[in-house]
């Protein structure tokens, strides 16, 4: 899995309707699929009982956040913070290098190596000392978690569970 990262939970694994369903969200910008998805992170939250004082979304780089208008993450990760009344810290984190989407990468070295020192963390005051949930939609490797959990922990933050939709299989 990786060594930055303390953990990671989902309640799904990435095929049929929930494949679909982060299509939809992720590609379509059907917004109206968020909430219901967050509620099924919410459920997972509670079952594992992760230690949790913030929610942070894994950012996009800019370039891709412009191509697509949105971050699915983001959206998540703030319709889990009105159900679970943990706050998100927005910009917490960012993304710096651009990357080619992860799923059109091949083994894991080549996905690791993509997102090695992908991310910062601008404002270390918004982490620091606190027990954070990291927030994305799928998980294929993990590698994107771990690079991200990495930068959370040397900005301060007590542990990094990842929480995602579903788990490649």
């Amino acid at each position: 899995m990786g060594d930055q990262i303390d953990g990671i939970r989902a309640p799904f694994l990435f095929e049929g309707v929930i494949r679909r369903a982060v299509h939809e969200l992720k590609y379509r910008n059907l917004r109206a699929l968020a909430p219901q998805l967050a509620g099924f992170l919410d459920d997972c939250l509670r079952r594992y009982s992760l230690p949790a004082d913030v929610l942070v979304a894994v950012p996009l780089h800019p370039r891709r956040l412009r191509e697509r208008g949105y971050n699915q993450s983001a959206r998540l990760a703030g319709e889990l913070g009105k159900l679970s009344g943990l706050p998100v810290a927005e910009n917490a984190l960012v993304r710096t290098t651009y990357a080619p989407p992860q799923v059109r990468s091949s083994g894991e070295a080549e996905r690791q190596r993509n997102v090695a020192g992908a991310f910062a963390c601008p404002r270390p005051g918004t982490v620091a000392g606190k027990r954070v949930i990291l927030i994305d939609d799928v998980s294929t490797s993990g590698a994107t978690l771990n690079a991200a959990a990495g930068a959370l922990k040397d900005a301060g933050a007590a542990s990094v569970w990842g929480l995602v939709l579903a788990l490649e299989a």
